[in-house]
């Protein structure tokens, strides 16, 4: 990290949580970095969070433990903290401040820039276009992921989002194009950051992929700074040198749990479920660096991963998010009980961008139809599998039984698959022909002549009923 000239204040006036409150202070701003030297040499970090008369409040990444007010030195250093960026990244396992865990040297590179990034012109913003495939076909065919977009994964504690989240990032291509994967952890327990680390083994070694963990027993202003230099090194890559690069930012109610208990510490007056009345702005921050921009090849797509509190997606994490991004992918306790991997919950997710990305010349020319006749269906077995509760399945006429087998299938040939298995897209649009062609021609409304034509068929795999 780098820094422009020093001013050093001897002492501090209190240590509050994770803060560092000094007094008397002068010609220090926000964002600035500061080096905290303890009496015995040990050497802390952090950064300016507040400015107020001659008062200075300072995050102290390490944690404030162990920190005695009049025995220290604090160094601020006239600029906002800066990271090195380039490709020396790529292949690399560090901790949240970027520190390596791999046994690599640090990382270093050519340039530097300021980790609060820059927002994008919105006049320069170019508009999301072209596909990222995941090789999972709930998105792939659902709710195909854009590059350029922002696409949140809403779960609920005890499902394998982590796990989802990890396989997308370990498979995802963009086809011939420059391609990188940033992903930020946040908040993991050591044994899931293993299992994350396990997973992507193969992809850093490769070169094309970049690991920050930040861990559940590390200070909670680390968890705070992980995404944002996460983003700046995928900015310079997707910016500078044309890359396509997905950034998997996981699991953001770590990081909005760490912003309320550091607004708790300064003292601030809390909001709705005590996150800080900032934290709209504050999430923007991150989630909008996502995007392309008129004129450069490369672009940032982001997939943040977060958990919902009891399952409660209008909880402040989730709905801010909603707000912000372009759709949702929404995981399912129910299907997760039925054995279904990844247990994707269909009616409550979409792409709103997918129609950029997908369909004719860009990937396949039904893709858009299929995706639109499948959650036409997947409602109507729904409605289907409600009125069996009832009524019960003896009653129902051979329509609904094949609706019901249909939903079935649903969940066994399209939405299951191999936490290490990768579909091709052309995989996943021939299942969900399959399970489609169970049904008659007569129901299948949204699929236009020409498609039925090209790809309908009965069970018998040839030619399916007509009436």
């Amino acid at each position: 990290m780098t820094g422009g000239a020093r001013i050093e204040y001897t002492g501090a006036a209190a240590v509050r949580g994770p803060l560092l409150v000094l007094e008397h202070v002068a010609g220090v701003g926000w964002d600035e970095v500061a080096e905290i030297r303890l009496g015995d040499g040990e050497i802390r970090h952090g950064v300016v969070l507040d400015v107020a008369e001659e008062f200075a409040v300072v995050e102290v990444y390490e944690g404030t433990s162990g920190l005695r007010p009049g025995d220290l030195r604090v160094a601020f250093g006239g600029a906002p903290m800066r990271v090195p960026v380039g490709e020396g990244w790529l292949g690399r396992v560090v901790n949240g401040r970027g520190d390596p865990l791999d046994g690599g040297p640090p990382v270093f590179g050519a340039t530097t820039q300021t980790v609060q990034g820059e927002p994008i012109n919105p006049a320069a913003r170019a508009t999301p276009v072209d596909s990222i495939l995941t090789g999972v076909s709930a998105i792939d065919g659902l709710a195909t992921l854009v590059r350029g977009q922002k696409l949140p994964i809403f779960s609920v504690g005890g499902l394998p989002h982590l796990e989802l989240a990890a396989q997308v990032a370990a498979q995802a291509t963009a086809g011939e194009e420059r391609f990188a994967v940033i992903f930020a952890a946040m908040g993991l327990t050591n044994a899931d950051a293993a299992m994350v680390r396990d997973a992507l083994e193969q992809r850093a070694a490769a070169g094309d992929l970049a690991l920050f963990l930040n861990t559940a027993d590390e200070p909670l202003i680390e968890r705070i700074l992980t995404p944002r230099i996460a983003l700046t090194v995928a900015e310079h890559l997707a910016f500078e040198q044309a890359r396509h690069v997905l950034v998997v930012l996981a699991d953001m109610t770590s990081y909005c749990d760490a912003l309320r208990e550091v607004s708790a510490a300064r003292g601030e007056i809390p909001s709705r479920r005590g996150y800080p009345g900032y934290m709209y702005s504050d999430l923007a921050s991150l989630y909008e660096r996502a995007g392309r921009i008129r004129g450069r090849g490369g672009s940032i797509t982001q997939l943040p991963v977060l958990t919902m509190p009891a399952g409660d997606i209008t909880h402040p994490v989730p709905d801010l998010t909603g707000y912000i991004t372009e759709g949702q992918l929404v995981l399912s306790t129910d299907a997760h009980l039925r054995g279904v991997y990844p247990p994707f919950e269909p009616l409550r997710s979409l792409s709103r961008l997918m129609h950029l990305g997908a369909g004719p010349g860009r990937t396949r020319d039904d893709h858009l139809e299929i995706a639109a006749q499948l959650y036409a269906l997947v409602a109507e077995a729904r409605h289907v599998a409600d009125l069996a509760d009832i009524v019960g399945e003896d009653a129902l006429g051979e329509l609904e039984r094949s609706y019901l087998s249909f939903r079935a299938h649903l969940d066994s040939v399209f939405l299951a698959q191999g936490r290490n298995e990768a579909r091709t897209l052309e995989e996943t649009l021939d299942r969900a022909w399959q399970i489609v062609s169970m049904l008659p021609r007569r129901e299948l409304s949204m699929l236009s002549a020409q498609v039925l034509e090209r790809h309908y068929r009965g069970i018998d795999g040839t030619s399916g009923p007509t009436g």
